[in-house]
């Protein structure tokens, strides 16, 4: 008994100790998005829209980023469980090629043919022309946002979590402040409107970069390497690395992709629900952040457990996380579909369409949260910890291509449903995966140590 008290209370100080920071770095992160939305909601319907629209783009950059990231995040776990920080530097160094390579992709893309981006995804004319000034700008900070990511990850994996978490702060004050003095025109500037939000998000994420590897450094942190260190990699450590990490992208890049047809989808049902898509996820995000540090917590504490070789103990430790889940997500729900409507009233500039129908998904959102959430836990946390990233993979792109787009393409396009009854068709998938992703977990097949 007193031994179960003692591992309960390793558990639980670990997880505060790991998750909490990183939850709240992404709460942090979220409540940026929603106060950019916020002041760029007082720019009317089409600004709204056209940025939502806009960082669709960057959506799928993250997607990818956080691919890569954590498919790294697999092994820094695991090789900082043995304390091999040799094999950390040279993890990486293989993140930031990666990262770094994508980032410059969706650079070009951004800056070259923000208009030709902006008309997937949206088909009043306006609404492009809005959403192609900032892309234009944002585009540029896409490979500073992939260092950051891949600094961020492996910190993580070695349980350096509050750094991040500060340098965050700093750049979402040094944003927020930049939105008020550019988007409005505060001490003297001229108002900038969309403009004004993509600079100052480009500076907070110039800085961000700056600052993480700096501190790395200054602090000499386990994973100050030099550069030959750090891209120092044999072959065979190659193939290695990308037999884990590859199928990690891949299911980022096709669930993004499927994400992106949604929002397509959205785009042609219009302005109205396209700024509804955009305040609703904003919102959500807020929502979800605890859980999202729950999840990499998770992923942390048993990729260190496996890396040590206590696979017995991570097995355990992953069916405390499912009951964590479970119970957290019910209350969570009830809340969000009992204050979705005092939430949405605070936008007062939003059109009552907008926050009619925003409210409604939110609801939508609070009755599928306990699935979202347990898939989250199990594929992010559990089943990755192990590196059993080819069944996640599979998992997540039959839920998306065979379940989520066709539902949306016939619900949203064909049918010409409401906008909340389209988003509880796509949100169906979440139950299904659950089903599979439990029985893997019960199975014991993730439980492998890959270092």
């Amino acid at each position: 008994m007193l031994n179960n008290i003692k591992k309960d209370k390793y558990f639980y100080s670990k997880l505060i100790a790991i998750g909490l920071p990183i939850a709240f770095q992404n709460f942090i992160t979220s409540a940026l998005n929603l106060i950019d939305v916020f002041m760029i909601s007082s720019l009317g319907e089409t600004s709204i829209a056209g940025v939502g629209g806009a960082n669709k783009l960057y959506f799928l950059l993250n997607l990818f980023l956080f691919g890569t990231s954590s498919g790294t995040g697999i092994f820094s776990a695991q090789y900082w469980g043995k304390k091999d920080t040799k094999n950390i530097k040279r993890i990486l160094g293989l993140c930031l090629i990666i990262s770094i390579s994508g980032g410059m992709l969706f650079s070009l893309a951004a800056i070259g043919f923000p208009r030709l981006i902006m008309s997937i995804f949206a088909k009043e004319n306006q609404v492009i022309v809005e959403g192609a000034k900032y892309l234009r700008i944002i585009g540029i900070s896409y490979c500073f946002t992939a260092v950051s990511f891949s600094y961020i990850f492996v910190l993580r994996g070695m349980n350096y979590v509050k750094i991040p978490m500060f340098i965050t702060i700093i750049c979402i004050g040094i944003n927020t402040f930049l939105n008020w003095v550019l988007i409005f025109g505060n001490l003297g500037f001229d108002s900038m409107g969309v403009k004004g939000a993509a600079i100052a998000t480009l500076v907070a994420r110039v800085i961000e970069c700056i600052l993480l590897i700096l501190s790395v450094y200054i602090l000499k942190l386990p994973i100050a390497g030099k550069v030959k260190e750090l891209f120092d990699i044999s072959k065979a450590f190659l193939i290695k690395y990308l037999t884990t990490v590859t199928p990690v992208i891949v299911n980022e890049v096709m669930w993004s992709l499927g994400v992106a047809v949604y929002a397509i989808v959205y785009g042609r049902m219009g302005e109205t629900v396209m700024a509804t898509m955009t305040l609703t996820q904003t919102i959500e995000q807020l929502f979800m952040v605890l859980f999202f540090g729950i999840s990499s917590a998770c992923g942390v504490i048993l990729g260190n457990e496996i890396g040590n070789d206590k696979s017995k103990q991570a097995f355990e430790y992953g069916k405390k996380f499912i009951k964590l889940g479970i119970v957290i997500s019910i209350v969570m729900s009830a809340m969000i579909i009992a204050v979705s409507g005092n939430i949405i009233q605070l936008f007062n500039n939003v059109d009552y369409d907008v926050k009619y129908y925003s409210r409604l998904c939110l609801m939508v959102f609070g009755m599928y949260l306990p699935f979202k959430v347990l898939n989250l836990i199990l594929i992010v946390g559990v089943l990755r910890s192990g590196g059993d990233t080819k069944f996640t993979m599979i998992l997540d792109m039959c839920g998306v291509w065979c379940i989520g787009v066709p539902l949306a393409l016939i619900s949203g396009l064909y049918l010409k449903l409401e906008i909340q009854y389209v988003y509880a068709f796509i949100f169906t998938e979440e139950v299904i995966k659950l089903i599979f992703s439990m029985r893997r977990m019960y199975s014991k097949k993730w439980l492998n140590n890959l270092v």
